[in-house]
């Protein structure tokens, strides 16, 4: 027996060109998913889709910008003609640094936009796909920054504090339809997403901002994409069958060890 398997699932994974997504549609795939990706920056999500199918897997990129509900609507119906939608995982996700002073307006409505907005626009699309086949998977990538407060990411902290309450409402609203929902709360993860945030708002600093960012874990050390990737695939198998309505911290002790 195969455990973990996702053999004849089929997931679409939004942001799967680069760090956290790229690691989660690599598993999935390996895992026996037919992986869907839908990203803004296309050109990635073809590189991740060559590596996938270079290893002997099934991957497929879509050019997608979660913002645009009528565009993610037309993605997923297409992909639903043609196959069941079993898992969702929501990653997309841009961020920002600030205070509620120094946040412009257009920041804010940019993160609202694309992190906020664009769990919605990929979860209602999905719903009634999953709703019809009598079961789904849903995963929220929220973050640590919705659960406690971290120094200049209001606005992001805003976004992943509305992911969580969509995550536990979508879980409540569709226990009769046997989706799931569950969302995972990652820490610092060292991925390209890091090091672009580093080199935008730390020019100059990017070595010295990237050793004092990773001793904020407890644990002495940023996380992998890789071990993000091994937690969505649990809670997306059927040996999660029992779990929905939560969030999973994967931080290396920062919310409860920190001060201590």
């Amino acid at each position: 027996m195969e455990r973990f398997s996702l053999k004849g699932k089929t997931a679409l994974i939004t942001g799967g060109g680069s760090g956290i997504g790229k690691a989660i549609a690599t598993t999935f795939a390996e895992y026996g998913a037919s992986v869907h990706i839908l990203e803004y920056d296309l050109n990635t999500a073809n590189q991740t889709v060559k590596e996938i199918q270079e290893m002997g897997f099934t991957a497929t990129a879509h050019r997608a910008d979660v913002s645009n509900y009528n565009q993610i609507l037309s993605l997923v119906e297409a992909i639903g003609v043609q196959n069941s939608i079993d898992l969702l995982i929501n990653n997309a996700g841009i961020a920002h640094v600030g205070t509620a002073e120094s946040t412009e307006e257009a920041d804010f409505d940019r993160l609202y936009k694309v992190n906020v907005k664009g769990v919605f626009n990929c979860t209602k699309a999905c719903i009634p796909f999953m709703k019809k086949a009598g079961r789904g998977t849903i995963i929220n990538m929220a973050s640590i920054a919705g659960s406690v407060g971290i120094n200049d990411r209001f606005a992001y902290s805003m976004t992943k504090g509305a992911v969580l309450s969509m995550t536990y409402s979508i879980a409540k609203d569709y226990l009769e339809d046997n989706i799931r929902c569950n969302s995972i709360s990652p820490a610092r993860i060292h991925s390209p997403f890091v090091d672009g945030f580093i080199k935008k708002n730390y020019p100059g600093k990017e070595q010295e901002m990237f050793e004092k960012l990773s001793k904020t874990q407890p644990i002495g050390r940023m996380g992998t994409p890789e071990e993000i990737a091994a937690l969505a695939l649990y809670l997306c198998s059927d040996e999660a069958g029992f779990t929905t309505g939560t969030d999973y911290p994967i931080d290396g002790g920062f919310i409860k060890l920190n001060g201590k």
